[in-house]
């Protein structure tokens, strides 16, 4: 190779890097912006006249809209190609943080979530598919998971620092500095992320797309890892996003900021998990087991939570009020490391169908993770309005563990 086309490389690599920090910054947006209300949901709910447990059900409309917009825009994405869905969706993203920053009542605040659900639905595959088209089988394994982590760094800002802002400028400030990095990464994907010629890869409406996908997931193979992904991502991303601020703050007294460290705390465990388990995965070969047991203990901490409530068993053993904000840290960062084997049901999914419907069954695992987060969010708003906090916490661990009996029974070598 000359020095000139290896010069030429070097360019593009580098090219190709600046790339996809600039999208997978647009990911790290949707997380911020999704996991908003778990520090702010108090103030929401005074301004709007509402209890918190009513606007928390109204926030269930962005992950409703998020889960129904992926397909259509999967299929945008091969059709037009990266950049300019990419662009479109940051456009949506900032009129959506504008709109839920300026609502002044219940109904506009859902018209700004709806618009964020489905602007922020395509942030994590805008750099994937990038990085599937550009990269080599092992290479695209590191960037994803570089992505992700950078994706999460979304979470670390929605701790402590947006607790900060929040607790000075209001929880407005959150939405209107969100809309300002929505500007930033549209002018740095416009200026980084090259043009690339529309694949065209399927010409279906975006209907008969996702009766396909739905029709995939109900089929007999996939039932288990549906049911196990309908709670998963639903019960780590409604912790994190909702009710881990309010418990924190209500239940165990600490103030915006402190709870925003343990919810810090909460998020670095789910950044490392992956890693974690991926290589427990790769040591011990046992992957069923391993996804289910690692959901089981999840289940098993959440109860232990909600237990050490005030008057609660736990509490009660120990012969206290209510079990110390320590003991919730060392339970937030072990449920952090628990549902991380989330990223094992994309794999188990590859093993158990045909290679040529492989990419509909990861779409339809995708799919349940939002839908399941969607109308987990809903149903804990009722839930929390009949019975309070503890009992959220133990309807998710029980929801957790039914998954995964479901889990077991459809994925046993004699189903």
């Amino acid at each position: 190779m000359t020095m000139a086309a290896t010069n030429e490389a070097g360019d593009g690599t580098r090219a190709l890097i600046f790339a996809l920090l600039a999208l997978a910054c647009g990911h790290m947006l949707s997380t911020l912006l999704r996991t908003i209300p778990a520090v702010s949901l108090d103030l929401m709910a005074a301004d709007f006249h509402l209890e918190p447990q009513a606007l928390a059900s109204l926030t269930s409309i962005y992950p409703f809209a998020f889960a129904a917009a992926q397909i259509p825009v999967g299929a945008a994405m091969d059709r037009f190609g990266v950049r300019p869905v990419s662009l479109s969706l940051l456009a949506g993203t900032v009129l959506g943080a504008v709109a839920s920053g300026f609502a002044t009542g219940p109904a506009g605040f859902a018209v700004g979530q709806f618009m964020l659900g489905v602007a922020t639905s395509g942030m994590l595959m805008c750099p994937m598919t990038l990085a599937a088209k550009q990269l080599s089988a092992a290479r695209f394994g590191l960037w994803s998971g570089a992505i992700l982590s950078i994706g999460n760094i979304g979470m670390l800002l929605s701790a402590s620092p947006l607790a900060f802002v929040v607790d000075t400028w209001g929880w407005r400030a959150g939405f209107w500095i969100s809309a300002s990095g929505g500007v930033a990464v549209a002018l740095a994907v416009f200026a980084l992320v090259p043009h690339q010629p529309a694949e065209h890869k399927d010409d279906s409406s975006p209907l008969s797309q996702m009766i396909e996908v739905l029709r995939l997931g109900l089929s007999r193979p996939l039932r288990g890892l549906i049911a196990l992904a309908l709670v998963s991502l639903a019960t780590s991303l409604v912790l994190r996003g909702l009710w881990g601020g309010p418990w924190l703050m209500q239940v165990k007294g600490l103030s915006r900021v402190e709870a925003g460290n343990q919810l810090g705390a909460f998020t670095l465990a789910m950044i490392a998990g992956p890693l974690l388990i991926g290589m427990i995965d790769r040591r011990l070969g046992r992957r069923r087991d391993l996804v289910a047991s690692a959901h089981m203990a999840g289940a098993l901490l959440l109860a232990l939570m909600a237990l050490g409530a005030p008057h609660y068993a736990v509490a009660a053993l120990f012969g206290i009020a209510v079990m110390p904000p320590q003991y919730d840290l060392v339970l937030f960062v072990l449920i952090g490391l628990a549902t991380s084997a989330q990223p094992l049901i994309f794999g188990m999914s590859r093993q158990l169908v045909d290679a040529q419907v492989a990419g509909k069954a990861l779409a339809a695992v995708n799919l349940a993770f939002f839908l399941g987060a969607a109308l987990m969010q809903s149903v804990t708003g009722a839930v929390a309005a009949l019975a309070g906090l503890p009992a959220v916490l133990l309807f998710m661990a029980a929801m957790l563990a039914l998954g995964v009996l479901i889990f077991l029974t459809y994925t046993s070598p004699r189903s």
